[in-house]
């Protein structure tokens, strides 16, 4: 028997993070070896995890992958003591159906690995009814096993013996009850939680979180209940999607953070060799790289900074004369001529694509997007079908440039934002979780 619970909830905003941390701290303070995971299209809770435990945490994601890649993906947790992943908004929420694998929601992964769930329940201005909605979630989808529930934001004893004797007559097991006031919180942007570099404590919260769930949380009786049959284990995965070139030159600060590991590593794993460097420090990238990719992340907060750096610029500018240029999301608008900035004032980008966007007049994008690339790009050729998502808030104002791919939403619906090519730079608001295969 393998141990492995699936954190989820109703809905987004119960405590999902909070507590999939806390767990994993405290399980690692025991001595077990634990490994984390996220379902679904997320940058931030994973570098969340790796803090909590020390282990790099990977996503998976039933939409963007097949069943092979992401059993191959969980190979990692093999000679783990006990796998910890954490779902995205409720546990059922998702897309249309995508062959063989599923819609992006978290119960796909659960009913996939055979992982029991744990859900975190906020019975904030209800009692039994509370109940009612557990026991609607336990018996919603054959092939979804719920472990039980951990109740959080308690308001008083007097609540918890109300939710805590309905559950109980539903055959549902409350491992734990956390108090309304828990002084426990993660600070929050408008793209979710602030990123886990940008803490200057965040170990020792997640510590003062790990000690408040092992006082109020059965740790003995939730492991047992993390018991599953698990079938045999497939090898680490390969890369999902092709390396853009042998040598790599990534991006990587505060800036420019949101790449998926899982990417890194099969790239890695194909024989690509990466080198970072920093934008934010006036950094240009290595001569020695035949390409150069900027991932998403905050540059709105930093646009400033960006268009001041020249060194940056001027070695951007440069390499992209002779070998390709890629940027996601915020790296495609800093490859831009300028962004516009919350406040309204224009900063001036690298200039290599035509792109202009504001954040002055803020608007989500958000989705699931399958794109067939009209022109290649840097590690696929013309006609290429890459699987990702789309998460900003950015406008775009103008778009001049020859567009790199024709992109749909996941009902299939064609969306506006298609990407740009101009001589070696391209780039797209969309991140690659996967090729389609």
């Amino acid at each position: 028997m393998s141990r492995a619970l699936l954190i989820s909830a109703p809905a987004s905003g119960t405590g999902k993070t909070t507590l999939m941390l806390a767990l994993a701290r405290a399980y690692s303070d025991r001595g077990l070896a634990v490994q984390c995971f996220k379902s679904g299209p997320d940058y931030i809770d994973p570098a969340f995890h790796a803090v909590a435990t020390g282990k790099t945490s990977v996503n998976l994601d039933s939409w963007a992958m097949d069943r092979a890649t992401i059993e191959a993906l969980t190979a990692r947790g093999a000679d783990a003591d006990l796998v910890l992943a954490e779902g995205s908004m409720g546990l059922f929420d998702g897309v249309a159906r995508k062959g063989a694998s599923g819609s992006g929601a978290t119960a796909d992964v659960a009913e996939m690995m055979g992982w029991p769930v744990l859900l975190v329940l906020d019975p904030s201005g209800q009692a039994q009814t509370a109940a009612a909605v557990a026991a609607g979630l336990r018996d919603f989808r054959p092939g979804v096993r719920m472990a039980g529930v951990v109740l959080n934001r308690v308001a008083s004893p007097r609540h918890e013996d109300l939710v805590r004797g309905a559950m109980a007559s539903v055959g549902i097991e409350v491992f734990g009850v956390l108090p309304r006031h828990a002084p426990i919180k993660l600070p929050e942007r408008h793209l979710g939680l602030v990123q886990a570099e940008e803490h200057t404590a965040l170990s020792e919260l997640i510590g003062e979180a790990a000690r408040l769930v092992a006082e109020r949380i059965d740790l003995d009786g939730l492991l047992q209940a993390a018991e599953y049959a698990s079938g045999p284990h497939r090898r680490a995965a390969a890369a999902v999607a092709t390396p853009p070139g042998q040598r790599i030159a990534l991006a990587r600060d505060a800036a420019f953070s949101f790449i998926y590991p899982h990417m890194l590593e099969g790239w890695r794993a194909a024989g690509a060799e990466i080198t970072t460097f920093s934008p934010l420090s006036d950094e240009a990238p290595s001569q020695n790289a035949d390409v150069c990719w900027l991932p998403g992340g905050y540059p709105e907060l930093h646009a400033g900074r960006l268009a001041g750096n020249h060194r940056f610029r001027q070695g951007l500018n440069a390499f992209a004369q002779t070998r390709p240029v890629h940027g996601e999301c915020g790296g495609y608008m800093v490859l831009g001529e300028g962004l516009i900035d919350q406040t309204g004032a224009r900063h001036q980008m690298t200039g290599l694509l035509g792109l202009e966007t504001s954040f002055a007049t803020r608007r989500m994008h958000l989705g699931y997007r399958l794109a067939e690339l009209a022109v290649p790009m840097p590690g696929q050729v013309a006609g290429s079908r890459l699987r990702g998502h789309e998460f900003h808030y950015a406008t775009i104002l103008a778009q001049p440039d020859e567009p790199l791919a024709v992109v749909r939403d996941a009902t299939g619906a064609v969306v506006t934002e298609t990407g740009s090519r101009r001589g070696r730079a391209s780039g797209t608001f969309f991140h690659i979780i996967a090729e389609d295969k």
